[in-house]
């Protein structure tokens, strides 16, 4: 019953990606997706009360995918190698960009205006910011990569270079569906630069 049931799941958020590609999102619907994924729209509401919630669910699951994805190659390398491990985290994320369908739109989830809620650290809105989220996952990383204790101050440096990889990256893809190039090189750069202040 479980097995069936996180196949159904599975299904339904492979058809909310797809159409997310096809239609974007303000036309996105569940009856679609249900339709899409061969389901029964009952099936879809036993999941998701709507499709921002769905959304939010292939988001999450965009996450765990990529963090498993960087955690295979990172682990692979030499701990002392950040640069390496920094490579791998923003080659992932553009091959997820250029290759996952649904991607495109949601990535790791829709961003929220800051301070929307209280988080646990000062000005941290907690899960209202995706980028949080994500800053998370990198820091755990690459801490364990670095055999480095995650504090407050590498976790502040890891959101401050996911905020500015992520501003860049917007940009790139939106001059170019597969990424404009060097915009993509001017973010590594940037990434290695900033870091190499922390890293080295």
């Amino acid at each position: 019953m479980q097995q069936r049931s996180a196949e159904r799941l599975a299904r339904i958020l492979d058809a909310c990606a797809q159409l997310l590609d096809e239609t974007g999102y303000e036309r996105l619907s569940t009856r679609a997706v249900a339709a899409r994924a061969g389901v029964p729209i009952g099936s879809v509401y036993r999941f998701f009360g709507n499709k921002r919630a769905m959304a939010d669910a292939l988001a999450q699951r965009n996450l765990d995918r990529y963090a498993e994805r960087i955690s295979g190659r990172i682990a692979a390398m030499p701990g002392e190698d950040w640069r390496g491990a920094i490579d791998a985290v923003l080659d992932e994320y553009i091959a997820m960009k250029r290759t996952v369908p649904g991607f495109r739109l949601v990535d790791f989830g829709v961003q929220i205006p800051m301070g929307t809620r209280a988080g646990d650290r000062v000005g941290d809105p907690g899960d209202a910011d995706i980028n949080y989220r994500v800053t998370d996952r990198l820091t755990d990383l690459l801490s364990a990569h670095l055999g480095r204790t995650p504090d407050a101050a590498l976790r502040r440096t890891v959101l401050v270079a996911v905020e500015a990889a992520d501003a860049v990256l917007q940009l790139a893809f939106r001059l170019r569906p597969s990424g404009d190039p060097d915009l993509i090189t001017e973010t590594r750069g940037v990434l290695h630069a900033y870091l190499a202040r922390t890293l080295d």
